[in-house]
């Protein structure tokens, strides 16, 4: 039977501190052309980000790289099409797929589901009037079978958001989709992309996951 684990902590300010962050990579990503061969894996991260939730790339490149200076929240605007961010965490080295959530756009997305590796999806917690509508796309996404046994994270941000969804809610909305996730690994996690609080530990997660996964779906 399908499960659906929600990872990580959020309390307020007793919000601990993301436990992945000790692995924080020293290097720059500058260099990542000419060293990507040295690594055992290179990933592809689909980000579906329904709500431009561009925010999350953002503040993980920022804590992935400290040469990086992220984007203030007021300069991120809706992703359009496809926006592309490099990394290298826990000896993989990740390409992430920014792709748009408009409902123009999502008829592309499944270009990008054959050399995926791993799916991070974002729901807008702070947005429950279009809960549903986030929802359907996610689950029209996880139908496409070129995606099938890919390790998918599901984050919930926009949690610093005192009026927000909490986790038990969201994962209440998707107890159908949990049904139809298969033998896939799949967690929830409560985050602020804002305060980069659990974004490590979700892509942390999902690296190991995509780690167990190799035999499937091998790193190219």
């Amino acid at each position: 039977m399908p499960c659906l684990h929600i990872q990580g902590t959020y309390r307020g300010k007793d919000l601990a501190q993301d436990a992945a962050q000790r692995h924080r990579p020293q290097r720059d990503i500058r260099f990542l052309n000419v060293v990507e061969n040295l690594y055992p894996y290179v990933c592809r991260l689909m980000i579906s980000t329904y709500l431009a939730m561009k925010t999350f790339l953002e503040s993980a490149k920022a804590k992935l790289n400290k040469q990086y200076k992220a984007m203030k929240p007021e300069a991120i605007t809706t992703t359009v099409g496809l926006n592309i961010g490099k990394a290298v965490f826990d000896g993989v080295e990740l390409n992430f797929w920014d792709l748009g959530g408009q409902k123009e756009l999502q008829s592309l997305w499944d270009k990008y589901f054959a050399e995926a590796h791993g799916v991070i999806y974002i729901i807008d917690s702070s947005d429950q009037s279009r809960i549903e509508e986030s929802l359907d796309a996610f689950e029209k996404a996880l139908k496409n079978k070129t995606l099938n046994g890919v390790p998918v994270v599901i984050v919930c941000n926009k949690q610093d958001i005192k009026e927000c969804m909490s986790v038990s809610d969201v994962k209440m909305a998707l107890r159908e989709i949990i049904k139809k996730l298969g033998t896939r690994d799949c967690s929830l996690f409560p985050v602020s992309a804002l305060h980069g609080n659990n974004v490590l530990a979700s892509i942390s997660w999902l690296v190991k996951a995509i780690k167990k996964n190799s035999d499937y779906r091998p790193p190219s």
